[in-house]
């Protein structure tokens, strides 16, 4: 599989890396919580391969370097999200079947779950009604839509987002849940302590991955997680707080910081997702102390596929070459370069036939490849 996949001439090149001229990084020790955030200098962010420790410069030569790296910068995740979940909040799954519906390819269930004290949520699990032994499993987020998970096991929306129904019919076991206000879904995140509700979303998808992972027939080791939109950042979120997660799909999820909507960050802190981008950071992608190609690197050396679409309004595509061309420093580091796949159809802010079934196929070769 070649490192980048495109329908269109690009720029890319993985040995000219450090001609890259946008980037950041917040200078640690500096307080996030008060006025005087400092903006963020240029360059430092994007060169992943660099960064400052009580100003002085360290060279990353090594995964060993990259870990202290990673480590910091999912502190400035955290600082922007909230701190993942741990024991605290886990729970009983206490699953409980509600319903069931045979289709000619694979059998739908309805099941309620405890993800944390005081929240029930429920998923759409569809298993494929031929298999053998134990299956692998895709963790389908949906996209922005009034009916939430329905939307990827193929009741509601576009057909194109219906991609839970269609690895189903590929032999993968599909489980599609509601995020934040859309479907089902009542729980107030911040009543509960959360600092974001994508926090809530990532430890809920945590929740959904214990589930698959008690089923009889799914193999634990064999993971991933489809998105598009809303789904598609949500994908690339629960990868970087889990490392079951094996592969991910990610379309129309994500550009950089300051390329998203000219830098007006509004649409990033609303209640459903960031908050504090505005409370603290003003919306200010100067200020916002994390950026996407930190999100992809963190994921290396996992294979992630990437459908970023040549007229998307939402997520400016120089912004996700940007990100790619950044994270593929960090894929070269563990001699993965090979394992990050970025098409660029002729599109809006869709999920086209062509590169939606080539993601199948980029799945199907990690997990059916044995």
């Amino acid at each position: 599989m070649n490192s980048l996949i495109t329908n269109k001439e690009f720029y890319i090149n993985i040995i000219m890396i450090s001609t890259l001229v946008f980037g950041c990084f917040v200078k640690q020790g500096q307080s996030q919580e008060n006025n005087n955030i400092p903006e963020i200098e240029l360059n430092e962010r994007m060169n992943l391969l660099e960064y400052r420790d009580s100003e002085i410069t360290q060279t990353i030569s090594t995964v060993s370097d990259w870990n202290s790296r990673k480590s910091q910068i999912l502190k400035n995740i955290e600082l922007v999200m909230g701190t993942c979940p741990g024991n605290e909040r886990r729970s009983e799954l206490d699953p409980e079947l509600l319903e069931e519906k045979v289709f000619e390819d694979y059998i739908q269930q309805k099941w309620g779950l405890t993800p944390e004290p005081n929240d029930r949520i429920f998923v759409w699990l569809l298993i494929p009604e031929v298999h053998k032994d134990r299956c692998p499993a895709m963790l389908c987020l949906h996209p922005t839509h009034e009916m939430g998970k329905d939307v990827p096991v193929g009741f509601a929306g576009n057909s194109h987002r219906f991609y839970a129904k269609e690895l189903c019919k590929r032999g993968y076991v599909c489980l599609s849940p509601d995020y934040g206000p859309y479907g089902e879904n009542s729980f107030d995140p911040y009543s509960a302590g959360y600092q974001s509700a994508t926090m809530k979303g990532v430890w809920n998808h945590i929740r959904c991955l214990d589930f698959l992972q008690s089923l009889d027939f799914v193999d634990g080791e064999k993971l991933g997680v489809i998105g598009h939109s809303l789904g598609g950042h949500n994908a690339l979120f629960l990868a970087v707080f889990d490392e079951r997660v094996k592969a991910v799909v990610t379309s129309c999820g994500f550009t950089t910081m300051y390329k998203y909507m000219q830098g007006n960050l509004a649409g990033w802190s609303q209640d459903k997702y960031m908050p504090r981008i505005k409370s603290v950071y003003k919306d200010n992608p100067l200020l916002v102390p994390f950026d996407f190609n930190e999100i992809l690197a963190i994921i290396a050396p996992r294979p992630i596929f990437i459908n970023a679409p040549v007229n998307d309004d939402n997520f400016d595509l120089s912004g996700v070459q940007d990100s790619v061309q950044s994270a593929l420093r960090i894929y070269q580091l563990y001699g993965a370069a090979d394992k990050i796949t970025l098409m660029q159809p002729d599109a809006e802010h869709d999920f086209p036939d062509n590169e939606r079934f080539m993601s199948y196929q980029f799945l199907d070769e990690i997990f059916f490849s044995e």
